[in-house]
């Protein structure tokens, strides 16, 4: 793997991040989102596939502080705590057969409790932001790298 490759990946979790919370948003705007569109694991969604894949890699070089990790993992962790109170205002989470997995069946959703998800995707999104700052901060690092110490990542 060399640098560039790292900075592509780089970039593409903070897209896949950024396009997470937009579609947490759609679901809260009305639009309808299927339920496994917007993991709530966080090792499920694109962003966390590459955290505890590839971006464990990065761990190894010698200006990326093991503290920026443990900032981003904990973020991460935040934000998807964040998004599963939203999740329980639109999706049911009692075991579902296998029908209502097919066509995935959303709950009706009050007035009331869309401004409480609306509250949560204000927290999502200042936890967001956060997280967005720590992965420009370790992408300007990763830049700031010479190429040779990608040699046998």
């Amino acid at each position: 793997m060399n640098k560039n490759d790292v900075l592509q990946q780089l970039r593409e979790a903070k897209l896949a991040h950024i396009n997470w919370v937009q579609r947490a948003k759609m679901l809260i705007s009305g639009f309808e989102i299927g339920e496994d569109s917007i993991p709530v694991n966080s090792t499920q969604c694109q962003f966390g596939k590459w955290f505890y894949s590839d971006a464990q890699k990065l761990n190894a070089m010698q200006n990326n502080p093991l503290e920026c990790m443990q900032t981003i993992e904990q973020l991460h962790f935040d934000l998807h705590d964040t998004y599963m109170h939203i999740y329980k205002i639109y999706y049911d989470l009692k075991p579902k057969g296998f029908f209502s997995k097919l066509f995935g069946k959303r709950k009706k959703v009050s007035e009331s409790e869309i401004e409480i998800a609306k509250r949560h995707f204000e927290q999502m999104q200042e936890i967001s932001a956060k997280l967005v700052d720590e992965l420009n901060r370790m992408e300007r690092r990763v830049v700031a790298i010479q190429e040779k110490e990608f040699e046998g990542i």
